[in-house]
């Protein structure tokens, strides 16, 4: 069994009785075993399997402590715990719970905030400060959502010593707007799934565990604090460490574990203080710099790990990109695998130096936080043919796909839409083979000259004008192609849409609807579009051997998403299994190219934390944007103790590319490295 392999400390955690337990499990003192002997311990003790929620940061680690925890209880126990990230296990229970919504990923909703925020003119307000854009406007709001649960928006931008006070009002409306838009497609983003499971749990008691295990504890945020506080159950086991909270910048709050004690009188608090993973030089250091940073709980870290290890070492370059040439060499000649190498940066910056380096060397690399496979632009685009059939709703795929239709921008696809979506009764597919007729296909706006709301009056066009292009009757019959805005190119992409859609509601396997998908001419036109612009010369030409070279990769994406789909039995699921799941997934093979926040619970035979020169490691201006040195700390002892044998730390004097100097990191002198 599970409890059989701990430490005193660890055993001691995992059997405690039930009620409010923290857990401090430092960096490699093995929190994962303490998690899964837990939940062992719990059902020996009788508790129903359903009745146990884990809560993890990523739906990788809830699988494999729950495929640990299978080893010893059977699948067909196990496969009862519910867990998963907050939101993973949130989209789960409220579907359960019946809610009907459309999940979708921050970047489409951004061009959906975009499409309200087109339609507003900022011009009549006198003031030296601009408006945000819809992109930065959308991370605001996000970010205020996992700040606070008491403040409106315009308060917490207040309290932030916000300068925008003469757009507050138009910054209310727009999001007043942008809800309600999203309520009326049942579009949902991932703090839309806390806040409405939020809601549920306090209308519904029919949801309750017996105990809310939680992984990463100091890493949660206000509005994932009070989704925890929502499921009320009367045992929870949170397990973190607050020296490796660094997620300040995405809302996570430290005060959350700090005052665990304080907010539960009958707290326990446990530590784990043994270290099974680096070697006593680094974790030495690490602990010597994250000592200067206030003690929220008092533990004392031990080595456990026997042999002989090199000590840290500092590499010193006068250059910048020399640094970057001299470690790509030494990861070329290293004795360790490149799988069981990290390079981990602070900054992007420093990762496209790198990167580039290691390439020239020959050698291969992956990059984490860099353009999956899931966010490449065609299999975006595969994933949005399927979901405008899959749900004749979604406004946002739509836009996405006419994205590639010459003049057609976000504002012109989003009225197309509303136009198709009124004539079809709440059903694009309706509205393009069954239009009812209606007074007025594209509605005005009212004038709010105070909102920055003003009429964009339409002229009815001519359809005559397409008439020459072969479409067949019924297509040149749709309101929709009056739409003066419409252009020739635009209603032969309009055209292709609808071909695609007409074939394509009776397809209900996955693997023969991306069939269809790739041998559909709207999708060949996108993936023209893109094969050209992805082989455009310097001197503006297109080079036709790239170019067939890019649509080559295009269709070989194509043909890796219908393996993936082979596993699902409806469109539906598969969509939905790739938008909860897709950030987890990635390609690539070689040493390891790590930002900080990448490298979070991995570990590393060889590890190269680079360009450790003072401003951008600490990265002073994060600092004056609402960071803090706690925070650069945090994230120096996390960077270094992702290293079990071998560390190395490196800066560079001068960058002769920016003129700048530089001098060493703080936290080197903090370290004992430089004095």
């Amino acid at each position: 069994m599970p409890l059989q392999k701990l430490n005193v400390e660890q055993h001691a955690a995992a059997t405690t009785q039930r009620g409010h337990n923290l857990i401090i499990a430092s960096a490699g003192t093995g929190k994962t075993s303490t998690i899964v002997a837990r939940i062992a311990y719990l059902l020996e003790s009788g508790v129903v399997p359903s009745r146990i929620l884990l809560l993890t940061f990523t739906n990788k680690a809830a699988a494999e402590m729950i495929e640990r925890v299978s080893l010893f209880f059977g699948k067909e126990i196990t496969s009862l715990i519910e867990s998963g990230t907050f939101h993973a296990v949130s989209y789960r229970l409220l579907r359960k719970l019946g809610y009907k919504i459309v999940l979708k990923q921050p970047k489409d909703l951004k061009v959906l905030l975009k499409t309200i925020v087109e339609h507003r003119r900022f011009d009549h307000i006198d003031s030296s400060v601009r408006p945000y854009g819809a992109a930065y406007l959308y991370d605001l709001f996000s970010l205020y959502q996992n700040s606070t649960i008491t403040l409106s928006f315009t308060q917490w931008l207040e309290e932030g010593g916000s300068e925008h006070g003469v757009y507050f009002d138009m910054y209310e409306d727009i999001f007043e707007e942008f809800q309600a838009l999203k309520k009326e497609f049942g579009y949902v983003d991932f703090n839309d799934l806390l806040i409405l499971m939020r809601e549920a749990l306090y209308s519904n008691k029919a949801l309750f565990f017996d105990e809310v295990l939680i992984d990463e504890y100091q890493d949660t945020n206000t509005l994932q604090g009070s989704l925890i506080d929502a499921f009320g159950a009367s045992s929870l086991f949170c397990v973190g460490d607050f020296d490796q909270s660094i997620y300040a910048f995405n809302g996570a709050n430290i005060d959350i574990i700090g005052s665990f004690a304080k907010r539960y009188s009958e707290a326990n608090v446990f530590t784990l203080n043994k270290n099974y993973r680096s070697s006593q030089s680094i974790l030495s250091l690490a602990n010597r710099v994250i000592e200067k940073n206030p003690r929220l709980y008092q533990k004392q870290l031990e080595v456990t790990r026997e042999g002989s290890f090199e000590p840290p070492k500092l590499l010193i370059y006068d250059e910048l990109f020399s640094q970057y040439q001299a470690i790509s060499s030494l990861i070329k000649h290293s004795i360790y695998p490149h799988h069981d190498i990290a390079v981990i940066f602070r900054n992007n910056s420093s990762a496209d130096g790198i990167e580039a380096t290691l390439r020239e060397q020959g050698l291969t690399c992956k990059r984490k936080g860099g353009t999956s496979f899931f966010d490449t632009a065609e299999v975006k685009a595969m994933l949005d043919l399927v979901s405008v059939v899959v749900n004749p709703k979604d406004m946002m795929a739509f836009i996405h796909i006419f994205e590639y239709a010459k003049g057609i921008g976000s504002s012109l696809s989003r009225e197309l839409f509303d136009g198709l979506f009124k004539i079809g009764e709440g059903n694009i597919y309706q509205g393009f083979f069954h239009p009812k007729e209606v007074d007025e296909v594209f509605k005005k706006r009212p004038k709010n000259h105070q909102l920055g709301l003003f009429d964009d009056i339409h002229d009815i066009g001519s359809v005559s004008r397409f008439r020459d292009f072969g479409f067949d009757e019924t297509f040149l019959s749709n309101p929709v192609l009056k739409h003066p805005k419409l252009t020739t190119d635009g209603s032969k992409f309009l055209h292709q849409v609808y071909k695609f859609m007409k074939h394509s509601t009776r397809i209900k396997n996955p693997q023969t609807f991306i069939n269809h998908v790739l041998s559909s001419e709207v999708f060949n036109a996108i993936a023209e579009v893109l094969a050209t612009k992805r082989s455009i010369k310097k001197d503006g030409s297109v080079d036709d051997v790239a170019k067939q070279e890019a649509r080559s990769r295009i269709f070989r994406k194509g043909h890796l998403l219908k393996e993936l789909a082979q596993g699902y039995a409806s469109n539906e699921r598969f969509l939905n299994a790739l938008t909860l799941g897709s950030n987890e997934m990635s390609e690539g093979e070689g040493v390891n190219l790590l930002s900080i926040h990448a490298s979070k619970g991995l570990e590393f035979k060889e590890v190269y934390v680079i360009d450790l020169m003072d401003g951008r490691f600490p990265n002073r201006k994060l600092m004056q944007k609402g960071g803090s040195l706690e925070e650069e700390r945090r994230l120096f002892y996390v960077a270094t103790t992702r290293a079990k044998d071998m560390l190395y730390l490196s800066y560079a004097k001068y960058d002769k590319l920016k003129k700048i100097t530089y001098t060493h990191s703080p936290f080197l002198v903090e370290a004992g490295m430089v004095h």
